[in-house]
């Protein structure tokens, strides 16, 4: 008769807490991370394993991979305005011409202009009658043009130059920084490889602590990836701390302003089985990588079907045993 132990074992870690070294950021009551539904101030350690109520065995391993961009492209966003065309053509090309020619001069850069719009303003002006309330009537007061620049540039530390030199031209928006990597599909081989093995050593594992061999049993896998880029991880946040008074609802309280910020959030690693650099000291491209593998034990429900014991009751009032295989 094969009986299934289920053990069940649980972690208990200490919470620990180090103020002084963990930033700003635990001024805020609730901070939620991505994919981890995680409180700051009283996260949650402890492992949930979920059961199915299938005998199936399903396997999972999880890989994330950090990997530095060798490529960037930032998105700078320029205004014009102008009372004529030919007024607000000539401001902003004399803008991007002057900023460009310096940017051009750093190594490894390319440009782009990338047309937005071009559009009339209004204004309204005010008509006054004798015996009536004042009229506002909308009329043309010029055109507004606007255009982004798109850098694409090798060297991180170049962005500095760029916003300086555009800076002079009284462009000030950055609208955003993307990141590329030629090696992308060398790193989701390798967190292949590496999922691959490390499959195959919980399959080995389980093998062991059920005393029976998977090579006979069905098997399905699937697998997947997915890709966080850096302008999707940074989250905001308040840095303040305020004094807790007891007043009279009458009370009437100025609070001041508090500065916003914000700041770089990457996915935390510590649910994955491997982590291929895991040290994060700029922002970087995360690639995550999973594989599922589902065994089939339909084998081993019809043995336990077949395998019945039967009592039989003869005439003369004895029981017997009998087992049909």
């Amino acid at each position: 008769m094969k009986k299934v132990i289920t053990i069940l074992s649980t972690i208990f870690l200490s919470h620990l807490a180090f103020g002084q070294v963990s930033g700003n950021i635990n001024y805020q009551n609730q901070v939620k991370y991505p994919d981890h539904n995680i409180n700051v101030s009283f996260p949650n350690q402890n492992i949930n394993i979920n059961t199915t109520p299938t005998t199936d065995i399903f396997l999972s391993v999880k890989g994330l991979a950090n990997v530095k961009a060798d490529a960037y492209v930032a998105i700078f966003s320029v205004t014009q305005v102008g009372e004529t065309t030919e007024e607000v053509n000539s401001l902003i090309d004399k803008r991007l011409s002057e900023a460009l020619t310096k940017i051009k001069l750093k190594k490894g850069v390319e440009t782009y202009i990338d047309m937005i719009s071009f559009v009339p303003v209004y204004e309204y002006e005010v008509e006054k009658k004798l015996f009536s309330k004042k009229s506002y009537n909308e009329i043309p007061k010029g055109f507004e043009l606007k255009k982004n620049i798109h850098i694409k540039y090798s060297d991180p530390n170049q962005l500095n130059d760029f916003t300086s030199i555009l800076s002079n031209q009284e462009i000030y928006d950055l609208v955003r920084v993307d990141y590329f990597s030629s090696m992308l599909e060398n790193i989701k081989k390798e967190l292949i490889n590496k999922a691959k093995l490390t499959l195959q050593e919980k399959s080995k594992n389980y093998e062991s602590i059920l005393g029976r061999s998977f090579a006979n049993d069905q098997k399905r896998i699937v697998d997947g990836f997915k890709m966080v880029l850096p302008v999707e991880m940074y989250k905001s946040y308040e840095s303040y701390s305020s004094s807790s008074l007891n007043l009279k609802k009458s009370a009437h309280v100025n609070n001041a302003d508090k500065s916003s910020t914000l700041y770089y959030q990457p996915i935390i690693d510590k649910e994955f089985d491997f982590v291929i650099n895991p040290t994060i000291l700029e922002p970087v491209i995360q690639v995550k990588y999973e594989i599922k593998l589902v065994i089939n034990r339909k084998e081993d429900k019809k043995e336990t079907v077949n395998n019945k014991e039967y009592i039989l009751i003869t005439p003369s009032g004895d029981m017997k045993s009998i087992l049909l295989n």
